[in-house]
């Protein structure tokens, strides 16, 4: 991925104008980020979140808690980018 795909990510994104439905409470959480299954900028998107440490909202399809948990659990990973995108690729062939 280019430079340019990777700064123009969220133009492609399923969610794309809909930003506050986005940042839900609670349980709707989990209903909301139904929207990101079968986004085309999933792992960009949740690497965003996981590289910036954003605390709101859904992301690449995880709740706060569960990109919290996440990051608990691999403190080492230093490029959530790198690691998730490379992955969608190999999953894409």
């Amino acid at each position: 991925m280019s430079l340019m795909e990777m700064d123009s990510w969220p133009m492609m994104a399923k969610c794309r104008g809909m930003q506050d439905d986005l940042f839900p409470d609670g349980a709707d959480q989990k209903r909301v980020r139904t929207i990101c299954y079968s986004c085309q900028v999933r792992a960009e998107c949740l690497a965003e979140a996981l590289d910036n440490r954003i605390e709101w909202g859904v992301w690449g399809g995880m709740t706060e808690r569960e990109r919290r948990r996440l990051l608990r659990q691999n403190s080492n990973i230093r490029s959530w980018r790198r690691l998730l995108v490379e992955a969608a690729k190999k999953s894409d062939k």
